[in-house]
């Protein structure tokens, strides 16, 4: 096998399947055979043209799982055929000032995964060693490569929260976020409120662990979470700072609400809701290789799986538009194998 099949995209949504050589990994760096990769909303930066230069043909996809074939010059610790997995976060270099003080995630000299670099919509992938998470024996690759984001994701949040297990945690949007956020909330002890807009997914909630469903439709969410007695952390998963907003008067005193869903809008905030209770609002992005096998790890041991929509490599561009049309339930995996 001397080329591979890749989906290159230029422009906004202009989906190519190429054949490219066959290369060597570059010092550091390994070579993946792609066995699944997840179709994630952060893909949209690159596929609907965002990125800094949509003119140069980029393979996306951040959410990969295969086994290693190659090394480069210098890699010590890897070995081949070892089934590893590739995140958003490409790999730290370990000498800029953030890396120096641990701050791996914000790492000064660190790729995106499929938005500055190449990723893992295609037969075979490029990874930075620093970058590599261990699959755990048994693991199904499906079902791996939607926790390498949007589990990670989600766990580091809940992460996040100074709470005691029984304290209320509430998971806004039920979706491919929120969905494991649930799992994890649960799992780690906590009480739960799913909020998601509408009925339809009050079953579904309780199905994950939920204890309790707030529809915001039909509800003030804020109100409602005071009524429960109010939140000690809400992880934010909905891509609306609208929804968002109406969340904070939900929280707790010293309540934290940890923000993971990317909206256009703005958050708005009393400042009184702010400093009467001091509450918190903060982001978070994700986070780093190590964590992200201690995320697998967790999720092994607890059962927690993602619900997923498998499709053929060659269908790639159907699984980008059924997963930003809203309409994939609730992770879509590309099977390279299929």
């Amino acid at each position: 096998m001397s080329t591979y099949r890749a989906f290159e995209v230029t422009g906004s949504r202009q989906f190519e399947l190429v054949e490219r050589e066959l290369t060597q990994p570059a010092a550091g760096h390994v070579r993946i055979r792609v066995e699944s990769c997840g179709v994630c909303h952060t893909d949209a930066v690159t596929v609907e043209g965002h990125r800094a230069d949509p003119g140069q043909p980029l393979i996306p996809g951040h959410e990969i799982v295969g086994v290693i074939d190659a090394v480069g010059d210098g890699v010590r610790n890897w070995r081949t055929g070892e089934r590893v997995g590739v995140g958003f976060l490409g790999g730290h270099c370990g000498e800029c000032d953030r890396c120096r003080r641990g701050d791996f995630v914000n790492c000064t000299d660190q790729q995106n995964v499929g938005m500055t670099t190449d990723g893992g919509y295609a037969e075979v992938a490029f990874a930075r060693t620093s970058g590599l998470v261990r699959i755990p024996e048994g693991m199904d690759s499906a079902e791996a490569a939607p926790l390498l984001c949007a589990g990670l994701t989600t766990f580091k949040a809940l992460q996040q929260v100074d709470s005691r297990p029984g304290d209320l945690v509430a998971v806004q949007g039920i979706g491919g976020l929120g969905h494991l956020g649930v799992q994890y909330a649960v799992k780690l002890g906590y009480r739960v409120a799913a909020i998601a807009r509408g009925a339809g997914k009050a079953e579904l909630a309780r199905r994950l662990g939920a204890d309790h469903y707030i529809d915001s439709i039909e509800n003030d969410p804020g109100a409602a979470l005071v009524e429960l007695g109010g939140a000690a952390a809400i992880i934010a998963t909905a891509a609306s700072g609208a929804s968002m907003s109406a969340l904070v008067p939900g929280l707790a005193p010293r309540g934290r609400m940890v923000v993971v869903g990317v909206g256009s809008d703005p958050i708005s905030v009393s400042t009184l809701d702010l400093t009467f209770g001091t509450r918190t609002i903060t982001g978070s992005l994700t986070g780093s290789s190590i964590e992200n096998e201690d995320n697998l790890d967790f999720s092994q041991r607890h059962a927690i799986r993602p619900m997923i929509e498998t499709l053929p490599l060659s269908a790639a561009p159907e699984a980008y538009e059924r997963m930003i049309s809203g309409k994939a339930r609730f992770r879509v995996v590309l099977d390279t194998k299929a």
